[in-house]
């Protein structure tokens, strides 16, 4: 197979490209990113494209399959460029591979594509309309009916991932610039150390460990299937269950209050993330993965917590990774340049 990955370089991209690197199926790979990077992964060379302006037939041409990554989470302060690169990219996206004859999309969607729902699992077929208030929810499910779109369209086999959140030990330092931002004590974060964790009532969430859905992904792209396959591993996460799990204590922050922390913090450029992150963690209901296992033959190898911790040890080491959205950076050009108000 020839495999072309869009958004090659980011948290997902390179444990997308560990695992295609690994599969004797894949004969080669073309990683495409803003920014080059310095890095090597086996089988793959890249190429440096913008999916918001830059044409994206001719390196679409030929491949058995195009795995659509590319995402932009900052800057939180300008929406006009979010939408341009997560929707309008998208659709330049998916257009490029209908246009080159690619006949498969893999596409990365989210649990933020579903709507408010119970903290009970639910599967594949649970309503797409996001949560109203979250940018990033309605931006997932734009990019779904985009992808319906195409499929009654074009001749292309579809496959959506939905996973929970994701993250690694190498993903730490971008994990800080895009939701904590610079004022981070990180020292205080280690297992161990941290003497508090908040807790808000009704945010629960599911955590998933990076590599495990980069494998997810390889057998999404090399697997017979098509539709969609939420990703997620055990057990749903809590405040308490976090404190807990790192012997610090949980302190309880009522929904309102934690949400008004969150936007004054925002507004006065304390910290990158917009307040309906926590709209999005209090609506979104869990996912069921049962058709990942059952049909991909999908497991995690990496339990919630364990990868929580991972993450929290990553934070308080300064941990990064090899391409340039997984860099260690610099908190004085991230206050300089105000927080939450440039690319990553």
């Amino acid at each position: 197979m020839r495999v072309v990955v869009v958004g090659a370089t980011g948290n997902v991209g390179t444990s997308l490209l560990e695992a295609l690197g690994r599969d004797e199926s894949v004969e080669s790979v073309l990683g495409l990113a803003r920014r080059l990077p310095d890095a090597a992964y086996a089988k793959t060379t890249f190429a440096a494209v913008d999916i918001a302006r830059d044409d994206l037939v001719p390196h679409f041409r030929g491949a058995d399959c195009v795995v659509h990554l590319a995402w932009a989470i900052q800057p939180s302060r300008d929406r006009k460029l979010l939408r341009a690169v997560n929707v309008d990219g998208s659709k330049r996206v998916f257009d490029a591979v209908a246009d080159a004859g690619a006949p498969k999309l893999v596409a990365a969607s989210s649990i933020g594509v579903y709507s408010p729902g119970p903290k009970t699992p639910v599967d594949e077929s649970w309503p797409r309309e996001g949560v109203p208030t979250s940018w990033y929810a309605r931006h997932k499910a734009e990019m779904e009916r985009l992808l319906d779109r195409l499929e009654a369209a074009r001749d292309v086999r579809v496959v959506r991932l939905r996973p929970a959140l994701i993250t690694k030990r190498e993903s730490a330092e971008e994990v800080r610039r895009l939701f904590t931002g610079p004022l981070l004590p990180s020292p205080l974060v280690r297992p161990g150390r941290l003497p508090f964790f908040p807790h808000v009532p009704g945010a629960v969430v599911q955590v998933v460990h990076s590599r495990d859905v980069g494998e997810a992904y390889r057998l999404a792209v090399t697997k017979d299937v098509s539709g969609a396959f939420n990703v997620a591993s055990d057990p749903p996460l809590d405040g308490r269950t976090v404190a807990e799990s790192i012997g610090a204590r949980a302190v309880p922050v009522a929904p309102g209050l934690a949400r008004a922390l969150a936007s004054a913090a925002w507004h006065a450029r304390l910290q990158p993330t917009s307040p309906d992150w926590l709209d999005l963690a209090l609506g979104v209901p869990l996912l069921d993965w049962t058709r990942a296992r059952e049909e991909l033959g999908w497991q995690p190898r990496h339990g919630a917590l364990e990868t929580v911790r991972e993450l929290l040890q990553g934070l308080a080491d300064g941990a990064s990774g090899r391409t340039p959205p997984l860099r260690r950076g610099g908190r004085g050009s991230e206050v300089a340049a105000g927080v939450g108000s440039r690319p990553l």
